[in-house]
C-alpha cells in the first residue's frame, strides 16, 4: 500500500474570529453529493475549537469551493464536557438521520484535559449541526476513566459500530506529563446508548510506544482495515494500519500504512489523525501533519 501525497489542502488564514489557527481532525462527510465536504475544527485566540467546514472539488480535491464563514457547531455551555473545544471526528447514516459524533474538550487542573464523545445531528444541506443533548454519549466508565474521544462509526443493518480512543491512565515521565491511549470497540442500536466491549482492539507496542488514536475504519471484501495514529517518546505521531476479520481482534501491519512524513514542509514533523473515504473511483486520504493540525490538513491518494 502507498499514497501518493497531494499536498495541503487547507489551514485558516486567521480572518475569522473563531478560526485564528489550525485544521484539526478533518473528518469526510461520506453522505455529502457533489462535493467533498470536510468538517474540521479551528482555534479561536483563545485556543478554544469551534467546529467548520470545507466544500472541495470531487474531481480536484485540492482545490476549495466553499469554508464556512461562522463555526457550525460552538462551544458547550459553561460548566459541560465540551465548554472549551469540539472536534468532529465521524459521520455516519443511520435509519434516516445523519449523525456527527465528536468529542468535547473540558480544561482541568492537575491533568491538560477530559476528553469525552458527544453526538450531533447534520441538516440535509449541511449547513447546520444540531447538539443531541448536553451530556456526552460516550462518558466516563471504570476502563475508560479518562478519554473516550475520537471515535469511527460504522453502520451495520440495524447495529452501529464503533472504534475509540479511550484513555488508560496518565503518568509522569520522559520529562512530563504522557498518556496511555489504546483503541477500543463499542456498538448501539440507536446510536445514543453504547456498550463498551472489554477487549482492546490496538494498544500500545514495546516501551517507547505509550498512545494509539483517531481510528478509520473501512470494511471491503469482509475485511475490516483500520488507519490510526501512533505516538512515542522517541518520534511524533507516525501512520499504523491494522486489519481484522470481525472488527474485535486486529493484526497490526503498520509497515503497510504507506504514509511517511516529508523531508520538508507542512508535514515534516508528523503525519496523523487519518480520515481515509472513496470518492469517484479513488480513495483518500485526509491527514493532519505538524503540530497536530496546525499547520491545517491535507491528502493523499492511493497508489492502485
Amino acid at each position: 500500500m502507498r499514497w501518493q501525497k497531494r499536498g495541503l489542502v487547507y489551514a485558516p488564514g486567521g480572518d475569522l474570529w473563531w478560526a485564528r489557527s489550525h485544521g484539526h481532525l478533518p473528518t469526510v462527510d461520506p453522505t455529502a453529493q457533489g462535493v467533498i465536504r470536510v468538517y474540521f475544527t479551528a482555534l479561536d485566540e483563545n485556543n478554544y475549537g469551534r467546529i467548520g467546514r470545507v466544500d472541495l472539488d470531487v474531481d480536484d480535491p485540492g482545490r476549495i469551493l466553499s469554508v464556512s464563514a461562522e463555526p457550525l457547531l460552538d462551544l458547550g455551555e459553561i460548566g459541560t464536557f465540551d465548554d472549551c473545544g469540539v472536534v468532529a471526528s465521524s459521520i455516519v447514516d443511520f435509519k434516516g438521520s445523519t449523525y456527527l459524533y465528536y468529542h468535547g474538550f473540558q480544561r482541568a487542573v492537575r491533568v491538560p484535559y477530559l476528553l469525552f464523545t458527544g453526538l450531533a445531528l447534520v441538516s440535509p444541506d449541511g449547513a447546520r449541526l444540531t447538539r443531541v443533548g448536553r451530556v456526552p454519549v460516550l462518558d466516563r466508565i471504570a476502563t475508560d476513566p479518562f478519554i473516550r474521544a475520537a471515535p469511527h462509526v460504522l453502520a451495520d443493518g440495524d447495529l452501529l459500530k464503533m472504534w475509540y480512543v479511550s484513555g488508560a491512565g496518565w503518568s509522569e515521565s520522559h520529562g512530563g506529563l504522557h498518556y496511555r491511549c489504546t483503541i477500543r470497540y463499542a456498538t448501539s442500536r440507536d446510536g445514543i446508548a453504547w456498550e463498551s466491549h472489554g477487549q482492546e482492539c490496538i494498544e500500545p507496542e514495546g516501551e517507547d510506544e505509550y498512545a494509539v488514536g483517531r481510528p478509520c475504519v473501512l470494511r471491503e471484501d469482509g475485511l475490516y482495515r483500520m488507519w490510526y495514529s501512533r505516538r512515542s517518546f522517541r518520534e511524533l505521531y507516525t501512520m499504523g494500519y491494522a486489519e481484522s476479520a470481525d472488527g474485535l481482534r486486529w493484526e497490526r501491519k503498520d509497515e503497510l500504512a504507506g504514509l511517511e512524513k516529508s523531508a520538508e514542509g507542512w508535514d515534516a514533523e508528523m503525519v496523523c489523525y487519518p480520515s481515509v473515504i472513496d470518492v469517484a473511483g479513488r480513495r483518500l486520504m485526509f491527514y493532519n501533519g505538524n503540530r497536530r493540525g496546525a499547520s491545517g490538513f491535507g491528502y493523499a491518494v492511493l497508489e492502485r
